[in-house]
């Protein structure tokens, strides 16, 4: 069942997927900028668990009626917040992926009592890595290519960073770069600067710098999860450096940053071993 949810400055789209029996929690899957669609695979898997997915503030079926440019990772934790107080009030499970995992460790910082267990997958939060002013710097870098040249030109450079394995070179923003064609993406810019990732997302995800102390006296159980096959791309750091500040370590999780898709966005990770991973994690 879709459902419709006002919050202040937007209107979000989410799913419930009803299981008969179930005495578990609902279970979110949530990612940022990614929408409820990356999660298809992966809640097929979950078939005896109530699951829910949602659209984020301005993406896929979800509005913004505020006006604003940009939707920090404070913002999205506080409609993630009504969305629980929508369901029940928790405390819920969440599986949170990519930027979805920054939102997911701004939320237990502030409402640890909706959430029961966070898996929260390779966030993205370069404040944490000893490289953060290259890595920053870069990220500045993109969004500057965005507002210039457009989509094409600052997904490529996107790939780029995000892809490096080892730390972001002071010189990122002078490296050659493929071209947008070679990658099959669109070589012209349309004028458009509605992307949900360079014009909402990026900076403002990428920078933020969780609450650590709050994170270390929150009731939910935190787990930090990373991919087998990302080792050392900025993700996967980041994952590893926030377990490390949380006093924990992090779980290895089968495949790499998309490995619970089941080729959605043509992404193909491994979602039977995931999900099996998954499964163990949130047992506890």
């Amino acid at each position: 069942m879709t459902h419709t949810l006002e919050v202040p400055g937007g209107i979000l789209h989410y799913d419930v997927r009803e299981a008969e029996g179930t005495t578990e929690p609902p279970l979110l899957l949530i990612g940022s900028p990614m929408d409820a669609t990356g999660f298809t695979g992966l809640a097929e898997r979950f078939r005896d668990r109530t699951v829910v997915t949602y659209d984020p503030r301005g993406i896929g079926r979800s509005e913004r009626t505020d006006g604003a440019s940009e939707s920090t990772p404070d913002l999205h934790a506080d409609d993630l917040h009504r969305l629980i107080d929508a369901l029940g009030g928790g405390p819920v499970d969440i599986f949170a992926s990519s930027g979805g995992a920054v939102n997911g460790l701004a939320l237990v910082a502030v409402h640890p009592e909706q959430v029961r267990t966070l898996v929260a997958h390779e966030p993205p939060v370069a404040q944490t890595l000893p490289d953060r002013e290259q890595a920053l710097a870069a990220i500045a870098d993109i969004r500057r290519t965005y507002e210039r040249d457009g989509f094409g030109a600052a997904m490529v450079k996107f790939i780029a960073v995000s892809s490096m394995r080892g730390d972001i070179p002071a010189d990122f923003a002078e490296l050659p770069m493929q071209s947008p064609a070679e990658m099959g993406m669109p070589a012209e810019d349309d004028g458009s600067r509605d992307d949900a990732l360079f014009g909402q997302n990026l900076i403002t995800c990428i920078h933020y710098e969780p609450d650590f102390e709050a994170l270390r006296a929150a009731s939910t159980r935190v787990v930090l999860a990373v991919g087998a096959e990302s080792e050392g791309e900025m993700a996967h750091r980041s994952g590893v450096a926030v377990a490390e500040r949380l006093g924990t370590q992090p779980v290895i999780f089968p495949s790499h940053h998309g490995g619970f898709m089941d080729g959605e966005f043509g992404m193909k990770g491994d979602p039977d071993a995931f999900a099996a991973t998954l499964r163990e994690v949130l047992a506890g």
